[in-house]
């Protein structure tokens, strides 16, 4: 897969932040109760001005130490309201912050979890991780706190203008007439930095897919004695990253100091004119500082927004790549209205006529023209050579992909018209490869039957043959078996997955050769908890092992996605070239172990 994220069209608006309001909505009181306290607090801060200036004009200015006294008093009850109101809406925008962030990835992991593998077949996990923290960690303040400096801003800066335009109108025209020329610069500075943004969240994703792979892969790269590569390959996706974060944070200064410099040049000059307005006794001292707090409220209100603007651009690119996740729909759906199927299950399997390419290989026929009827209860063997079409029907049999022409049917029902839940449920699966999950022993056999008690978790155990070597581990079924099992070996995971599969106790059984890769110990513990999993099931095994396909009722020779023969062993000798080469090759493996 490419390591190169595909190119996105770029966007300039703000459009995708409106797929937080859904988020938002959810908690309306919440959000009322902040936009109160925010407007209270605002009040206050307004007010504040007004006091100090009858301080000056009606207090200091007739010597009234009763008036100064009564102003004063008012002004320390305005600051501590605004105090307790400032402090009750940052209280309030942090957890609706921190609560919109919470369900925004509970939804994107769910719906990335029911994503058919078309999907992963061309996105990196490492990016999907990066979009769940890091881009979720910039929309997290856009809508908590950094929403609320926005909106405390906007309406201080609303509020200052209009008791700007009342303490003195002619000056408060020149402010209006040179808020375009500032803000304008700055808008087009905001939109330079919404693409630094985005580019910078793609360079962090490409540091975790890489990092990702070579994490899970860390013997293989060891083995091959790769370190010094992919570290420098890493070192260079860092170094990407931190040139497009050196751009981005050059922008955002930029935009920081052209802000400040361009809004507090404007307030001076107004002021400049204010002081002669004074001197030529067109207004009071009082009037005068009263205009200049709340000229100082513009500015600072102004300079806030502008730099709000730039987290907002960088909100709106990172909500941009998560709506890409929140959008992505599956190729392998339920139907509107799903077929059931009967109960009790039979476990009867037909393939007729199927054909099919895989999406990224769409050149090339996976399966052509595949037919073939199994009976409840019978094992049968899939062999062939490397890429014959084996495990795609598995991938098919699971409904991770539909047939691109012919169908497959368990006990009479098609299953692209059933619920692929419901598919997935009639059968169990025991790969080559285990995958355990970082939890208990326990709690990985629990997965084959999530309402399963601990007294069945433990009689599975024991029918797979894992029972004892669990009892041995320091905390029994309760020992931590880390990441994808490493603290197990090879065919005691194995009977992990046995153990996973007994308790989900599928009608269907598919097992991808279980026993290949194991030495002849684990192989016969793992073998004889593949009988008793076998037992009163359809089974249908991909085999490269010549005991295994003794024991099946019928071998089917796969070629080229197509069906070579089905026969028993003797008849495959005797009958089919292909089969007995192989059969000779296992032979010869064999004599030579």
């Amino acid at each position: 897969m490419s390591s190169t994220p595909p190119e996105r069209p770029k966007s300039r608006s703000l459009t995708p932040l409106r797929a937080l309001w859904p988020y938002l909505r959810k908690y309306r009181s919440t959000l009322a109760l902040a936009l109160i306290a925010l407007l209270i607090a605002s009040a206050a801060m307004l007010v504040l001005p007004i006091a100090f200036k009858d301080v000056i004009d009606k207090g200091m200015a007739v010597q009234d130490r009763g008036t100064i006294d009564t102003y004063f008093v008012a002004f320390l009850v305005a600051a501590g309201i605004f105090g307790v109101f400032a402090a009750l809406r940052f209280y309030l925008v942090t957890w609706l912050g921190e609560r919109v962030i919470a369900d925004l990835r509970g939804d994107v992991y769910r719906r990335i979890i029911r994503m058919d593998p078309t999907f992963f077949e061309t996105t990196r996990t490492g990016e999907v991780l990066s979009r769940l923290t890091t881009d979720t960690t910039l929309i997290q303040s856009i809508a908590g706190v950094n929403l609320s400096i926005t909106l405390r801003s906007s309406i201080q800066l609303i509020g200052a203008l209009a008791l700007l335009i009342v303490t003195s109108p002619a000056l408060a025209g020149m402010i209006l007439l040179l808020l375009p020329l500032v803000i304008a610069p700055l808008i087009a500075i905001a939109r330079r930095l919404r693409t630094l943004s985005r580019q910078s969240q793609d360079r962090i994703a490409d540091t975790s897919g890489l990092a990702g792979e070579t994490l899970n892969a860390m013997q293989t790269v060891q083995a091959f004695t790769l370190e010094d590569l992919h570290s420098e390959r890493y070192g260079r996706a860092v170094e990407d990253s931190f040139t497009i974060a050196v751009q981005r944070t050059r922008v955002r200064a930029l935009l920081t100091a052209a802000g400040t410099m361009l809004i507090f040049a404007a307030v001076t000059l107004v002021l400049w004119q204010g002081a002669h307005r004074v001197l030529a006794g067109e207004m009071s001292g009082g009037e005068l500082s009263q205009f200049l707090i709340y000229a100082v409220y513009v500015a600072i209100s102004a300079a806030s927004l502008s730099e709000m603007w730039g987290e907002v651009q960088r909100a709106a690119g990172a909500m941009e790549r998560l709506a890409e996740l929140l959008e992505a729909t599956p190729r392998i759906v339920a139907p509107a209205n799903p077929r059931s199927f009967a109960s009790p299950a039979r476990g009867c399997i037909r393939f007729e006529d199927v054909s099919f390419r895989y999406p990224s290989r769409p050149d090339s026929l996976a399966l052509d023209g595949f037919s073939l009827e199994i009976e409840s209860g019978e094992t049968v063997a899939f062999v062939g050579p490397s890429g014959a079409g084996k495990s795609t029907t598995f991938q098919l049999l699971l409904r991770f992909y539909d047939p691109a022409s012919g169908r497959i049917v368990i006990d009479g029902i098609d299953i692209s018209l059933a619920d692929p839940g419901e598919v997935r449920r009639r059968v169990g699966l025991v790969p080559q490869e285990t995958v355990l999950f970082g939890a208990s022993a326990r709690e990985n056999i629990r997965y084959g039957r999530p309402g399963a008690s601990d007294a069945q978790i433990e009689t599975a155990a024991q029918a797979a043959g894992a029972d004892a070597f669990i009892q041995e581990l320091p905390q029994g079924y309760d020992t931590f078996l880390g990441e994808r099992g490493a603290r197990l070996s090879g065919g005691q995971r194995q009977r992990i997955a046995i153990a996973r599969a007994l308790l989900k106790d599928p009608p269907i059984l598919l097992l991808d050769e279980a026993t290949s890769s194991l030495d002849a110990e684990s192989e016969r513990y793992v073998q004889q908890a593949l009988e008793r999993l076998m037992q009163g099931r359809t089974t249908i095994i991909i085999a490269h092992r010549l005991a295994t396909i003794l024991k099946a009722d019928r071998i089917v020779v796969v070629d080229h996605g197509r069906i070579a023969a089905i026969g028993t062993h003797a008849e495959l000798l005797a009958n089919n070239e292909l089969y007995a080469r192989l059969a000779a090759l296992q032979f010869a493996d064999l004599a030579a172990g």
